[in-house]
């Protein structure tokens, strides 16, 4: 009875400890789990000059509808793009020259110096030819542009004084893979950088979504120009922490941007993930321990207490994967996927871990970061 009554006491202890990590991140963890903030569309008071700096690698079958998206802003002042053909080893410059309008920039990317990672080496590039424009606009080749986007990231920072503006844009969530790992992305990003915290000048807390960000010039030359993250392979996030040291910063969700890149299989997802995976912990097998630890704890145990859990234990544990489905259903929404899928984020969750956990194996091999044909081995941010 004594060894049975132990492993009680310490179900329920366990339980206990799960429970109050749902009750901390329902309650007090920046409102990780909202819809929102979301950036609506709005007019600028005043339109200045924006230029925007495309960084594109074998973009062929998408790039001439994001140029196309791009050049067609309703935006009441002066604007103008610059795509840096990065290397391409199929026709994403032939594709962008043809479209040969007067606003469009196409250059030819450069060998990239030792030390810098491929789009920030391409931004660089771009930016150089942005002359003295007061902001630009640094977005992916595969982001697909409402009309109305610039103006109301423009009428953004304009109305909250932000150096710096950026969205995480919807994703193309295609096939079963899509519709079940990409909404998680999105998910635990926002776990990891609450927009509450990033969007608060009193918190240390920054990210931006690289997809979409909108900079004032003064800023980026604030932290020393783009060069200042240019071995970052998370280079979003860290252009915001570099940015936010000396100004606001505002992060949210769009209404008006999405990206055309689809990942259908499992493995596209896969790839994406142990891309950058071990980077985001810093290259740390300490880190790593932590916080897969940390993963199980806060969504593998629920419904393992709440299957296998007696008495007390067992209803803690249902109240916390109750919690964890609740908080899931706003990213399901958003994504137009019914809610009743966010009691299996579980299972996603353990595809997450497995793919990190695969991704510090992979540099420890000696593999590195790979990306779009390019191998990262040094990198660490």
């Amino acid at each position: 009875m004594a060894p049975r009554h132990g492993q009680a006491l310490a179900m329920t202890a366990l339980a206990l400890i799960v429970a109050a990590i749902w009750v901390y991140l329902l309650g007090f963890h920046g409102r990780f789990w909202q819809a929102g903030p979301v950036l609506p569309p709005a007019r600028p008071e005043r339109a200045p000059p924006v230029v925007a700096v495309v960084p594109a690698r074998n973009e062929a079958l998408g790039i001439a509808d994001s140029l196309a998206s791009l050049l067609a802003q309703d935006y009441g002042g002066p604007f103008r793009a610059v795509l840096v053909d990065d290397a391409s080893t199929d026709s994403t410059g032939e594709i962008a020259r043809r479209i040969g309008d007067p606003r469009l920039t196409v250059l030819t990317g450069r060998s990239r110096p030792a030390g810098w990672s491929g789009k920030i080496w391409a931004l660089a590039q771009g930016l150089g030819a942005a002359e003295d424009s007061e902001l630009l606009l640094l977005t992916d080749a595969d982001i697909i542009h409402d009309p109305r986007h610039l103006a109301a990231l423009v009428a953004a920072a304009d109305r909250g004084g932000y150096d710096l503006v950026s969205e995480m844009v919807a994703l193309t969530a295609e096939g079963e893979a899509g519709r079940t790992l990409l909404p998680a992305f999105v998910y635990f990003f926002q776990l990891l950088y609450p927009f509450d915290w990033v969007n608060d000048p009193l918190r240390a807390t920054a990210a931006a979504a690289g997809g979409t960000i909108l900079i004032r010039r003064r800023a980026l030359e604030r932290i020393g120009g783009i060069e200042a993250v240019r071995d970052a392979l998370i280079d979003d996030v860290a252009l915001a922490a570099a940015v936010k040291r000396g100004g606001p910063i505002w992060l949210g969700h769009s209404m008006l941007a999405r990206s055309a890149r689809a990942y259908p299989g499992w493995a596209d997802v896969w790839r994406m993930i142990t891309r950058s995976a071990y980077i985001q912990l810093r290259r740390s097998p300490l880190l790593l321990i932590c916080s897969m630890g940390a993963m199980a704890l806060t969504f593998l145990a629920p419904p393992l207490i709440a299957l296998f859990g007696h008495g007390p234990a067992r209803l803690l544990g249902l109240a916390a994967w109750a919690g964890l489905a609740l908080s899931y259903v706003p990213s399901l929404r958003r994504s137009r996927l019914s809610g009743l899928r966010a009691p299996l984020l579980v299972l996603t969750a353990l595809f997450y871990i497995a793919a990190t956990v695969a991704s510090a194996l992979d540099h420890h091999r000696g593999r590195g970061a790979i990306w779009k044909g390019r191998a990262y081995t040094g990198a660490t941010r």
